[in-house]
Order: C-alpha cells, then sequence, then structure tokens
C-alpha cells in the first residue's frame, strides 16, 4: 500500500503541535518538582560562615551539599593577627550559622565580634575540650590549637553537628550519618598516626616549631614541644624575647636534634636563625593554623595532618 505524501505546511504543523506538547509537558514537570521541594535553588540553601580553614572543612563534612559554607579566612592566613575588612561584615550578614573555633584563636576574638554584631549564632567548636594550659606572661592561658589532636577534632565535629541539627532538624538524620563516618576516618587517622610516630625513638620525639601550636599533637603521641614564641604568632611578629630564644637553642643541642620546622602561616625568619645557631637543618614546613591552597596535599584537615607527620618522622629519624 502506497503512503500519501504529505506536503510541507501539513509537516510543519505537526512538528509544531508536537513541540508545543513537548515544551508544555517539561514546564508541567518542572512546576510539580518545584512544587515538591523536588528541586531547590542554590540561594535557598542555608549558610555557614566559618573562622578558620580547618573548622570550614570539619562543617562541609557534616552538612554536605546541604548547605554553602564559607570561610573568612583564605589558606595560609594567620588567624592570630588576622584584620577584619570590610567584606567580612556582608559574608556574616548572609550566615544563618558562624562557627569559630574560640579560646583567643581569632586573634582579639574578631569572628566572635562579627557574629554579634550582626546577630548571627555561634558555635565554638573548642566546647567540651580538655585545656592544655600554658604559663605565659599575661598568666595562663588555654591553648587554642586544639584540632591538632584527632580526638578533639572529633569533638570539634560533633559540636557543629549539634548546631546544624537544632537550625535544620529536618535533616539531622543526614548529618548523623555524615559525622558518623568523618569520624571513623578520624580513629583511622589517629591509629595511622601512632603507627608512623612509633619509628621514632622516645629520644627523638622532640618537636620545635614557630610558636607554641603543637602541644595537644606532642601529648597525644609522645612528644616534647619546644617554640621560641608563645601560643600566638603575635609574639613570633614581635620577635621572641633572647631569652626564650637562647633556652630553645640549649634544648635543642641538649636534645639531640636533628631538625626544626617551620610553619607555612608564620615568617620563617626566626626558626631559620635558630636552626644556624643550633647547628640543625630545617625539616620542612608544617601545616598550622591554616590548612594548604586548594589543588595541595594539605587542602583538608586529614591531609594536613598526613603530611605534618610524614615530614616530621622523616625529619627526626
Amino acid at each position: 500500500m502506497s503512503r500519501q505524501r504529505q506536503s510541507l505546511p501539513e509537516l510543519q504543523d505537526k512538528i509544531m503541535v508536537r513541540h508545543k506538547y513537548f515544551f508544555t509537558s517539561i514546564a508541567f514537570s518542572i512546576c510539580w518538582l518545584l512544587s515538591n521541594g523536588a528541586l531547590v535553588a542554590d540561594d535557598q540553601r542555608m549558610t555557614i560562615v566559618c573562622s578558620t580553614t580547618q573548622t570550614a572543612d570539619f562543617a562541609q563534612h557534616v552538612v554536605g551539599d546541604i548547605w554553602e559554607v564559607f570561610c573568612v579566612l583564605a589558606p595560609g592566613q594567620d588567624p592570630h593577627l588576622y584584620q577584619i575588612k570590610p567584606d567580612d561584615s556582608k559574608l556574616i550578614a548572609q550566615a544563618d550559622l558562624c562557627i569559630n573555633n574560640g579560646w583567643h584563636l581569632e586573634g582579639k576574638d574578631w569572628m566572635k565580634t562579627l557574629a554579634e554584631d550582626a546577630g548571627k549564632p555561634m558555635v565554638t567548636c573548642i566546647t567540651g575540650v580538655k585545656p592544655y594550659e600554658l604559663d605565659e606572661d599575661e598568666g595562663i592561658v588555654k591553648d587554642p590549637h586544639a584540632w591538632f589532636s584527632p580526638t578533639n577534632a572529633a569533638i570539634y565535629v560533633q559540636n557543629i553537628r549539634r548546631a546544624v541539627s537544632n537550625l535544620d532538624p529536618a535533616h539531622a538524620d543526614e548529618y548523623k550519618a555524615r559525622t558518623e563516618l568523618y569520624i571513623s576516618q578520624l580513629r583511622t587517622l589517629h591509629a595511622w598516626i601512632q603507627k608512623q610516630v612509633n619509628q621514632l625513638p622516645a629520644n627523638r620525639r622532640v618537636l620545635v616549631t614557630s610558636h607554641d601550636a603543637f602541644n595537644y599533637f606532642c601529648r597525644q603521641y609522645g612528644f616534647t614541644a619546644q617554640s621560641p614564641a608563645g601560643w600566638s604568632t603575635g609574639e613570633v611578629a614581635a620577635g621572641s624575647t633572647p631569652q626564650r630564644r637562647q633556652q630553645t637553642v640549649q634544648s635543642i643541642k641538649a636534645a639531640g636534634v636533628k631538625a626544626i620546622f617551620v610553619e607555612t602561616s608564620v615568617n620563617p625568619t626566626l626558626i631559620e636563625e635558630i636552626a644556624k645557631d643550633a647547628g640543625v637543618k630545617v625539616g620542612g614546613k608544617l601545616y598550622s593554623d591554616s590548612m594548604g591552597q586548594s589543588g595541595t596535599a594539605g587542602e583538608s584537615y586529614i591531609g594536613m595532618m598526613r603530611e605534618n607527620v610524614l615530614k616530621i618522622v622523616q625529619a627526626l629519624k
């Protein structure tokens, strides 16, 4: 049977009808998805603004893509000496939740000031951590660098989980599931670090760095911490006292330390001079108050801890 040949106008009319039906169906489907919450625009997500790169990394592991996570500090920046900029206030104004480390890591509590001025809720990650206390010129202070213990990092993560779950209870089960997975990774990290440092005999576990940032790491893994400056990098910037500097040099010589370390967020000059005076090498740069740039091995908390441990163990063997 021969098929009747259709004219061009008839074909065009049929194509137009089909296209109209197709696009009407697509439009109807999109409207249905939006009305049922299946599609959510990015600008409808809740927003977290964190002070430091470590707390931002912890927050991202808890919330996934449900929230947008921003960080005031860029990789490599020093929280102790950071100066608030006008754009910081604009960023905080968009926040549904602010996150800081606490115990004055953020220099004169700049993150707390930003959050309070904007009337934003804030969670302090260090809540619940047993403090390492330092006897400084200003008296006894709580060392704020608690994240250098993976056990303490797990406390940070749980504090973040509770805060976001309170603000967004509909996704509480997801936050809990992500937290459980990440904390299991932190336990694995802890076991791996212990295995690595066990390669070092006790008399070689002396960690000399630019400032007192590694006390929690040293306490957990059996190191002695030494530094020519106190807990804040402000002392590095101001210059170590001659007494403390000489004490550090003498300690290095007495302990037979093979290498000392600079930090990625601290001027290396002081440590380089001390290494020269003590006759030892600089074993490399350690991530301290900030994680690494995107695309580097230290761009995550687990990455920075891994790279630090490998450098420490290799240099002190």
